[in-house]
């Protein structure tokens, strides 16, 4: 099962990208989200934006996952 999770974008430099979910922050690629803008959550998987999301979607989903198992990120 693949998971991806939606990340927060604070910077773009050409085709990469740096995300945060809470405290944590990860260099991706952007190369299969290239319309995503600073201030957009993109669905992260393996080092990889592949999708833009909506705040709302995003947020319910970062909700739904912390009610899993605790911090997405520990």
């Amino acid at each position: 099962m693949c998971l991806a999770v939606p990340m927060l974008v604070e910077r773009i430099d050409g085709e990469m990208a740096q995300v945060r979910l809470g405290d944590v922050t990860r260099d991706i690629a952007m190369t299969l989200a290239p319309e995503a803008k600073v201030g957009d959550y993109v669905l992260v998987h393996a080092g990889f934006a592949i999708e833009v999301v909506d705040r709302e979607y995003a947020e319910e989903t970062l909700r739904l996952l912390e009610q899993l198992e605790g911090p997405v990120y520990q």
